[in-house]
């Protein structure tokens, strides 16, 4: 082939036609960027991607899964720079997944069944009781119980299915922590630019508005990186600590190991300043988790002795309260601490007012969205600050004990799986630290609300999905291990 005799991108601009087009929308986006401000020329200009995007999510919707996982670390803080509802962007993209196996299912056969799981089940029966709160009779707003379901129970619902059908295999196993890893290390070089150098025009624009109030304590920042808040970027980034450190135990591939290694040491400098001291529980109960589930005498006596340690130095020492950081995770462990003690009245007020209501409030009676729909009622004023207390405060004890059901019913058996079913070694400690990190994450979230908030509940679903069918993924690796072994040995 002649290459001087074929037609290259830039032949198509000496044509009229897209000249025109061409001309037509930088002038569109011209007009409508000084008429209707930035983000409407924006939009002009991301259009012919958002074209292209749909058209390869509709062919390959294994995309749409990767750009949920990349795109919540950022969905929430966002909005500082572009003020907008970007959350149902991530309602929309999993609709557009579903819409795409739906008419994949012409052309070829869609694996449905991968889908049939107890934890699919589980997020369906969650998900029903989550519709059920519509009719509850203390709910005050639908508009709240729309906007507050969705992180509650409707992204687990919709979410899961999507991760058995389309990301179940060992790669995208190693592809997910590749991308939870990079961008992590990626929030904790944000958040060390806010300490250092101070947050930006935006970033302080939010701190004005109203931010200021829970980030900026006795005159120092508590950092929050590009997460929703400082008490999810403090949770996600022990997360993050606990989950690669564990990892770096068991990765064989050297390079690997050390990218896992920098993710956990910046995980944890990340957690330490972000101010936020419940984030503690996050790398404290994640590192009994993984005690229990290694069923090894050393590691045992090794992990005691380091929790005491840790224990000990919090609790019974002043060694670097000249730091703000670890001062603030000092108070912690300090039962008569002021906020400490307001919040155990706030749940005595809560005890009183929910015993008589089995069901609870109402999805989105509590928090920012009880302010926003509901601002004169008893549970909009009062500061749940807990997530169990949370789910408690709007879908009463039942709700709770369906909730907490659910989620150690995941837990255990993604422990179970790692102490007897899987042999393979690198995918055991695959599933090991996604249990750890799990259990911490639950641990934490008693003190923040942190677990159903964005990017920590996507990572949680998504690493549940493979928490179950791991024991498949084991019997797949074995069975290519065995079969290498009888070539090795035929030959």
């Amino acid at each position: 082939m002649n290459t001087f005799e074929t037609t290259q991108g830039s032949d198509y601009l000496r044509k009229p036609l897209p000249i025109l087009m061409l001309l037509s929308v930088v002038f569109a986006t011209a007009h409508l960027t000084a008429t209707k401000g930035l983000v409407a020329g924006i939009g002009v200009m991301v259009v012919p991607f958002a074209i292209v995007y749909l058209g390869a999510l509709f062919l390959n919707p294994r995309i749409g899964v990767i750009t949920v996982l990349i795109f919540n670390f950022f969905v929430l803080g966002i909005g500082r720079y572009v003020p907008m509802t970007w959350g149902l962007l991530m309602d929309g993209l999993m609709v557009l997944m579903y819409l795409a196996l739906f008419f994949k299912a012409f052309r070829i056969k869609v694996p449905w069944n991968r889908a049939s799981s107890q934890l699919t089940i589980l997020a369906s029966v969650w998900f029903g009781y989550a519709i059920f709160q519509i009719v509850n009779p203390e709910a005050v707003s639908i508009a709240a119980w729309f906007y507050a379901m969705r992180g509650l129970s409707l992204y687990m619902w919709m979410f899961i299915p999507l991760v058995f059908i389309l990301f179940n295999k060992p790669k995208d196993l190693q592809l997910f922590f590749i991308i939870w890893g990079a961008l992590s290390l990626l929030a904790t070089m944000k958040g060390m630019q806010q300490l250092i150098f101070g947050v930006d025009p935006f970033e302080q624009a939010w701190l004005d508005a109203g931010g200021d109030v829970t980030h900026i304590l006795f005159g120092k920042l508590r950092i929050f990186s590009f997460y929703s808040d400082a008490g999810q970027f403090g949770a996600a980034q022990g997360h993050a600590g606990v989950v690669f450190g564990v990892l770096t135990l068991f990765a064989k591939n050297k390079k690997f190991q050390i990218f896992c290694a920098i993710v956990c040491l910046t995980g944890l400098v990340g957690m330490m300043i972000s101010g936020t001291r419940g984030a503690i529980a996050v790398p404290a109960a994640g590192g009994m988790m993984f005690i229990i589930i290694r069923k090894h005498i050393p590691s045992i006596v090794l992990g005691v002795l380091a929790g005491i340690s840790v224990f000990v130095f919090f609790k019974y020492t002043t060694i670097g309260n000249d730091n703000d950081q670890i001062r603030r995770m000092r108070t912690a462990f300090d039962p008569n601490d002021a906020s400490l003690q307001v919040r155990f009245e706030n749940q005595a007020r809560l005890k009183g007012y929910l015993a008589t209501r089995p069901f609870g409030g109402g999805i989105g009676s509590t928090g920012n969205w009880g302010k926003r729909f509901s601002p004169n009622t008893f549970l909009a004023n009062t500061a749940t600050d807990s997530w169990f207390v949370a789910v408690w405060a709007d879908t009463g004890i039942v709700g709770l004990y369906l909730h907490l059901f659910i989620l150690f019913f995941v837990l255990i058996t993604g422990a179970y799986n790692v102490m007897y079913k899987i042999r393979d070694g690198w995918l055991k400690g695959q599933i090991a630290a996604l249990v750890c990190g799990m259990f911490g994450i639950m641990a934490a979230s008693y003190g923040n609300g942190i677990f159903g908030q964005f990017p920590t509940c996507i990572l949680m679903y998504a690493g549940m999905v493979f928490m179950f069918i791991a024991p498949k993924l084991d019997k797949k690796i074995m069975e290519k291990k065995e079969a290498e072994l009888a070539l090795d040995v035929a030959s």
